[in-house]
Parts: structure tokens; sequence; C-alpha cells
């Protein structure tokens, strides 16, 4: 029992130090590959990292000397442990992805002979409905947002501007921190959002939102300091807001509607995805909006809108 134990037991804190001593420069040059070639975000390369110091860890622990030596059954056995020891289907599917992506890279780049990830199978994710607020429920949100703006502290003036943003474009939380002054065209009212992979695309937002970022942007001066740059969005410091401000602002505001789910910001992007196919908006358009790569990811939201509707019919009609 105790043996079965220490199997389990995989990621020791000495095994992962001599993990990091041994192949830090591996993952080192990993991490510059995922940022400088392949586009991903600094909150992508941390999960891909801990994944692949997860697996190596394992190899370790199995007396593997590093990823030359892995096999196709000791990624097997790797996810096998995971699903025995109760981990997601969506985490071991992740970080079965991670391992394939790091190992084609070593093997591209001669640190192993042949990947042995190729034939490698793992359990598809649960698509989960995403939450989302009802129309009636966003308008009282915003509402909230635009009345608290009224005591004209910046920060609330930010965060009016912040929600409206995000509920009218549907762009994700981290793309709207990286946004710059010049990166919103209030006469035309679109904003240049740079995307997943670095892939750039334009977004229109109404006249609600463009309000809002105008009154945002006539009171910014009184939170600019020297270092803040061409941020649009600042903190009460004066550099740029980051994710966990607007998480902040996204769940204090929800939190004076008490019939409203708890959402974040990634609530008001399903939000604004769901209420613009309820609305009659093309499939494509909504995934050229947010910026999704394939359109399967769009289709969710379809989903969403039939769960829905689904259940309002069977609430409302006397033969449900």
């Amino acid at each position: 029992m105790g043996a079965e134990r220490g199997r389990k037991d995989l990621v020791t804190s000495d095994l992962t130090a001599d993990v990091l001593a041994r192949h830090g420069e591996l993952l080192h040059a990993f991490n510059r590959h995922l940022g400088a070639e392949r586009g991903r975000s600094a909150h992508t390369r941390r999960a891909y990292l801990g994944d692949v110091r997860h697996l190596l860890t394992y190899a370790a622990a199995q007396g593997l000397e590093g990823p030359e030596e892995l096999r196709l059954a000791d990624l097997r056995s790797w996810l096998g442990e995971q699903a025995d020891s109760g981990a997601a289907r969506s985490t071991i599917a992740r970080r079965a992805a991670s391992a394939r992506t790091f190992l084609k890279w070593a093997e591209h780049t001669g640190r192993i002979p042949s990947d042995p990830s190729l034939r490698l199978v793992a359990p598809k994710r649960n698509r989960t409905l995403p939450g989302v607020l009802k129309q009636g429920e966003a308008s009282r949100l915003l509402d909230l947002a635009s009345v608290r703006a009224d005591d004209d502290d910046p920060i609330h003036v930010r965060d009016r501007a912040v929600l409206e943003l995000l509920y009218a474009s549907g762009i994700r939380v981290g793309e709207l921190v990286g946004l710059d002054v010049d990166d919103v065209d209030l006469g035309q009212r679109v904003v240049r959002v740079m995307g997943k992979g670095a892939k750039e695309r334009i977004v229109p937002f109404g006249l609600p939102a463009a309000r809002a970022i105008e009154a945002w942007l006539a009171v910014r001066s009184r939170l600019v300091r020297p270092d803040s740059g061409p941020a649009l969005f600042l903190g009460r410091r004066g550099r740029r807001a980051d994710a966990r401000q607007v998480r902040s602002a996204v769940h204090e505001l929800l939190a004076h509607l008490p019939d409203a789910p708890d959402l974040g910001p990634h609530g008001l992007r399903h939000s604004a995805a769901t209420h613009l196919l309820e609305g009659g908006a093309d499939l494509r358009t909504v995934q050229e909006m947010l910026g999704h790569a394939s359109l399967a990811t769009t289709q969710i939201y379809t989903h969403v809108s039939v769960d829905r509707l689904r259940k309002s019919y069977e609430q409302a009609h006397p033969r449900a």
C-alpha cells in the first residue's frame, strides 16, 4: 500500500529540483520557442512549461535520464496515472497537448532522436456550456457601472469603460489590458486587437461603449505617470491595468446583482457571443469578432442559445 502511494506521489520537491537543474536550459529554450516563434502568451507558456516539468519529473521518477528516453508507453502511463488520481479530463487533454508540442519541437531541433507522441491519444475535453448573463442582467450590470462612475473617481470611470468594451466587443481580458490608446478609433467605433498567436483583428463596438471610453479618456490624464506609456487602461498608480484588476471590478459589480451568476471578464465574452447569436448574427461573423481559429469553437454558443431556448420553452409552454 505504501509503495503504491509512493508511485502515485511522483511530483516531489527533490525530483522537481533535479529536473530543473538538469533540464533548465532545455525548458528555457522551449519557452523562447513558444514566445518568439509561436506567439504564445505568458499565461499559456507557464501552463505548457508546468506540464512539461510534470512530464520530466515523472520520467525522472521512472529512472529515465531525459526526454530522449521517453517512449509512447511512458507517455500513456503518465496520462493513465493522472486519470487514476482523479485529474480532470480537460487537464489530461491539455497535458497531452503540451507533451506533443514539446516533443515535436525537441525532435525538430535535434534534441531527441524521434518524437514518441505521434500516436498519443488523450481523452477529449468535456464540452461544458459557458456561464452567461441574461440580456437584462447585462444591461443592469452596465447601468450599475454607469451610476458608480458618476462619483468622479477615475477608476470607476475606467471600470465602466472596461465593462462596456468587454461586453460590446467580446474581446478577451488579456487582449483588453494589452490595448493602447491608438488602438481605439472612436470615430469608426472599432478597436484593433492583438489576439492569440499574435494575430491582429479589428472588432466593432457600439455607441454606449464609445461614450464610456470617451468619458474615460477625459479623466485618464489624472492617473498618468511618467512610466504610464500608451496603455489605454491604467491602474490607480498609473501603470497599465492588469487582468487581476479587471476581474476584481467585474466580480465587485456583479455582487450587487444577487440573481446574476458570478462571472469574470470571460463571462462577459461568453455573454456577448450568445446575445449576438440570439439577435441573429451570423456564426462566421461572431467567429471573426471573437478571434476563434476554428468555427467549432464558436459553435458552442449556439448550444448555449438552444439550451436557454429549451429551458424557456419548458417553463412557459403548457404542453412542454
